[in-house]
């Protein structure tokens, strides 16, 4: 599905998230229900939060928008992949990338940073989080392609 023709079937009932992201791995396009993790320059939660069976849905990362650390890097990414989860979306930053890039992965992030982050298990896992206009709330559906980032309170497939 892409995400221009569903803007035009949907109107309202889609949301648009406004960020300008940076689009990494093979995967150019992805979609399925939504699990979140809210979290600051620590990726603990994150990792065992994929560690989980993804059953092709998308992780949105709400990482602060922090350009400073890395929540996600080549590791967890292969444990993403691994795991069957469709995507991820991060308000935050990636190390890795060249390799990342080279992945059967979908990851949309705002930026990279060779930084790794802190490993404390700061946050939460399966709240809602906001950022780029729109509420992602854990078992909506995001929609993800080349134009960007929609959001759906039902499945539009």
């Amino acid at each position: 599905m892409k995400t221009a023709d569903l803007v035009d079937a949907h109107g309202d009932d889609v949301q648009f998230c406004n960020l300008p992201f940076l689009k990494l791995g093979k995967k150019k396009s992805f979609s399925g229900p939504i699990a979140t993790v809210k979290c600051f320059e620590d990726n603990a939660l994150l990792k065992s939060e994929v560690q989980r069976p993804g059953e092709e849905r998308v992780m949105v990362v709400d990482g602060g928008a922090s350009s400073r650390v890395a929540l996600l890097g080549d590791q967890i990414a292969m444990i993403l992949r691994d795991n069957g989860w469709a995507g991820i979306i991060i308000n935050g930053s990636v190390r890795d990338s060249a390799e990342i890039n080279d992945m059967d992965v979908g990851v949309f992030c705002l930026s990279v940073t060779p930084k790794k982050s802190v490993k404390d298990g700061a946050g939460k896992a399966g709240v809602p989080v906001q950022f780029g206009g729109v509420t992602f709330a854990p078992g909506a559906y995001a929609y993800v392609d080349a134009d960007g980032v929609l959001t759906s309170s039902r499945d539009l497939g």
